[in-house]
């Protein structure tokens, strides 16, 4: 007998039910219903354990259409009236022909569905130009997640602020909490990492301690829509290999993303971790750690060129 006939055989260790998904590095068996209410559960004890979100706290969550994002509006809410906040969706559109198109209606579709509001700012209308357009334009031998990211963290933060929200939920799971801080590691930018813990900033990440493949699960038996289509300029930086550096050791060696966390955790929350001296940008008063924060040169370079 196969090991997936076994499997399929398999009860829920929560309850009665039929397992559809086997947890390998707790050892559980879990049926839909029980699985997915370890997901919420586990988001609200990470809400609770960094304290993301207080009472009456207005959360804007970042949504773009992907299985993250949109699987964190629907577990934020259904927790918001228990946890008493509110919650309100921000999309931010970077202007990618071809690609944005689809998730931008993805996501205002589910909002919908869910009666959340639902607001969308875009690169073009912020900062004058298209993600495309500084693509275009880059001369330097910068990678296009990193200029993406940048415009993106303060479009959120300019659209967070309009809307009157002082809390922004993304959907970055643990995952890509590994990725960046391995990342950071790789390139030396070690100021970044001391940012990185989950309730260190106004940006939070509720989906911090649960694995992207479970959150694809969640997605998949909730029956909620994504776009599946990966953005074409992922392959350009190293976050694709990392990630599939780290799911072959997850695979082979069961728990070592948790235990990586666990590391990360310790080395962001010491009191020794750097931490960088804010100043208000020159330029657009925006807070930075420069006279000249990080948006305003990387625009002025492009447009420069």
């Amino acid at each position: 007998m196969t090991e997936s006939k076994v499997f399929m055989k398999q009860t829920c260790n929560k309850c009665d039910g039929k397992a559809v998904f086997y947890r390998k590095y707790s050892g559980e068996r879990l049926c839909k219903q029980c699985f997915s209410n370890s997901i919420i559960q586990k988001t609200a004890r990470a809400i609770s354990k960094y304290k993301m979100i207080k009472r009456c706290d207005n959360v804007a969550v970042a949504v773009s259409g992907g299985k993250d994002s949109l699987a964190l509006l629907y577990v934020l809410n259904k927790i918001s009236e228990k946890f008493e906040f509110n919650i309100e969706a921000i999309t931010i559109d970077e202007g990618i022909k071809g690609y944005r198109e689809e998730s931008l209606q993805i996501a205002c579709n589910f909002c919908k569905q869910l009666h959340i509001k639902h607001h969308v700012y875009s690169y073009k209308k912020i900062f004058k130009l298209t993600l495309d357009d500084a693509l275009d334009l880059r001369t330097a031998k910068i990678s296009s997640c990193s200029i993406c990211g940048i415009l993106r963290r303060r479009a959120m933060d300019i659209a967070a602020k309009e809307i009157g929200y002082n809390i922004i939920a993304t959907g970055h799971n643990l995952d890509d909490l590994i990725q960046t801080f391995m990342i950071n590691m790789i390139s030396g930018d070690t100021k970044k990492i001391s940012t990185m813990y989950p309730g260190s900033t106004n940006k939070i990440k509720p989906f911090s301690e649960i694995y992207e493949s479970e959150i694809v699960f969640f997605a998949y038996i909730n029956k909620i829509p994504f776009q599946s289509e990966p953005c074409s300029h992922m392959y350009e930086g190293i976050r694709t290999q990392i990630r599939e550096f780290v799911n072959m050791l997850e695979q082979k060696h069961s728990g070592v993303k948790n235990n990586l966390l666990s590391s990360i955790l310790k080395l962001t929350n010491t009191k020794n971790s750097y931490r960088n001296e804010k100043k208000s940008c020159m330029r657009c008063g925006n807070i930075c750690t420069n006279n000249i924060c990080s948006v305003c040169n990387m625009i002025s370079n492009i447009k420069k060129s």
